[in-house]
């Protein structure tokens, strides 16, 4: 009898997955057994990105051992040779949630050029979504190591720590966001500003703009955001319960009050933009200050190519606003 209750409640289970559940649980099933694909491009690594951009050729990177509450968390430091610094970035890649290591242009060629222009940055890896794993772990890996950079912040970036910013990509966005709020929520040691590229931040996605909606409509199937996978995404991470809670999904907060001056960019052609373009909307209805760029020519993940002129302004922007703190 036991055992018949258990497989009906199964099986009312499965029924309540929508296919997109089904498409991000394949995925994950995937990259837990393969590691997820290598990156077929032969000029993405530091040695080609520095030989393409010679400006990048002066920055050093060296592993700094951080450990957080599930072990040991992959970070690496990027600091050019006898450059004195004002400003400093701890920076998280995205991969929603399941992929991204840093070696990917949005972690490693972010963090050069951020570095080449007397920005030290603290890369973050974390535990992605994969056999079991769930929020908070991936995000307590990168509150751990944001404790770490700012208690050692004069040692690893020769700054202070209220100079340093917090920033990431996608769902490294994600990761950052609910590390902030929770930082905020426990007293710890805010950013001096929090730096968002293309960032989900509502495990539903909001309304899109008729103009978005028709530049996301030419893009392949694969590139898409559609708001099941958005929902699908959020789930797989936070889990059913876990998606009400902001320190999971910032945008979710009801008080954004005292959260740090945020720069937001977002691509315009990205069915994510909706979800930066609202958390700009939520942020200054906090009175947060809020600077919002929409990247017209981009798509969602342009910083992984380098090489295009979109990627190349984004970063010189995020650089600028960084830069602009004394």
């Amino acid at each position: 009898m036991r055992r018949c209750i258990r497989t009906a409640a199964t099986a009312r289970a499965r029924k309540m997955l929508t296919l997109a559940d089904l498409v991000v649980r394949a995925m994950a099933w995937r990259l837990a057994r393969t590691g997820g694909p290598v990156d077929p491009r032969a000029d993405v690594d530091t040695a080609s990105l520095q030989r393409r951009f010679p400006e990048l050729a002066d920055v050093q990177l060296s592993d700094v051992r951080v450990v957080g509450p599930h072990g040991p968390v992959p970070t690496r430091l990027y600091r050019k040779r006898d450059a004195g610094a004002r400003n400093a970035l701890v920076w998280v890649h995205g991969g929603a949630f399941v992929g991204g290591t840093l070696e990917m242009p949005e972690s490693n060629w972010v963090a050069l050029a951020f570095a080449a222009r007397g920005i030290p940055v603290l890369a973050v890896d974390y535990r992605k979504a994969l056999r079991g794993t769930r929020f908070p772990v991936p995000m307590d890996d990168v509150h751990a190591t944001w404790v770490h950079a700012t208690a050692g912040a004069e040692t690893l970036f020769g700054v202070d720590a209220a100079h340093v910013h917090f920033g990431g990509a996608s769902a490294g966005g994600t990761l950052v966001t609910g590390a902030t709020l929770r930082l905020r929520d426990e007293g710890g040691r805010m950013p001096a500003s929090v730096v968002l590229a293309y960032p989900m931040l509502h495990p539903d996605l909001p309304p899109n703009t008729a103009e978005t909606l028709a530049l996301t409509a030419t893009m392949p199937a694969r590139l898409r955001f559609r708001p099941a996978v958005v929902r699908a995404l959020a789930k797989h991470y936070a889990g059913a319960r876990g998606i009400r809670d902001p320190h999971a999904f910032a945008g979710v907060s009801t008080d954004l009050r005292g959260f740090p001056p945020t720069y937001l960019l977002v691509a315009m052609i990205d069915d994510l933009r909706s979800s930066g373009d609202l958390f700009a909307r939520q942020l200054r209805d906090a009175g947060v200050r809020v600077e919002l760029y929409a990247e017209r020519s981009a798509t969602h993940g342009h910083l992984n190519h380098p090489e295009a002129a979109s990627a190349q302004r984004s970063v010189r922007r995020m650089i600028g606003w960084v830069d602009g703190f004394g």
